[in-house]
């Protein structure tokens, strides 16, 4: 983390793709079939809001093993983006995008 980002808020936007077989659901119609999507994204929300961490890497690899703890889930994709990083350029964005799988 440099010096300038620790005096601020830093914006950033996580985004979760989840690995797993969804076919019972997409062939049953019923959501006792499916993933608890709400349960997932607390998951990751229990992780970017506690401990500060340094490092995107750091906050992603938490979230991806937070998620990979759902029995129908084998694999997840965390992308974490950081809103108008503090860096010597016009970048919108800068970030990770990690995957992990059991």
């Amino acid at each position: 983390m440099l010096p300038e980002e620790l005096g601020r808020a830093q914006p950033f936007e996580v985004d979760v793709l989840v690995g797993c077989d969804l076919a019972p659901a997409g062939d049953s119609d019923d959501v006792n079939d499916t993933i608890n999507y709400a349960a997932i994204v607390d998951a990751a929300v229990a992780v970017v809001t506690g401990p500060r961490r340094d490092l995107l890497e750091t906050l992603a690899g938490e979230i991806a093993r937070n998620v990979l703890l759902f029995d129908a889930v084998t694999s997840v994709e965390v992308a974490i983006r950081k809103l108008r990083p503090p860096v010597p350029a016009d970048l919108a964005t800068a970030g990770v995008r990690i995957v992990r799988s059991r």
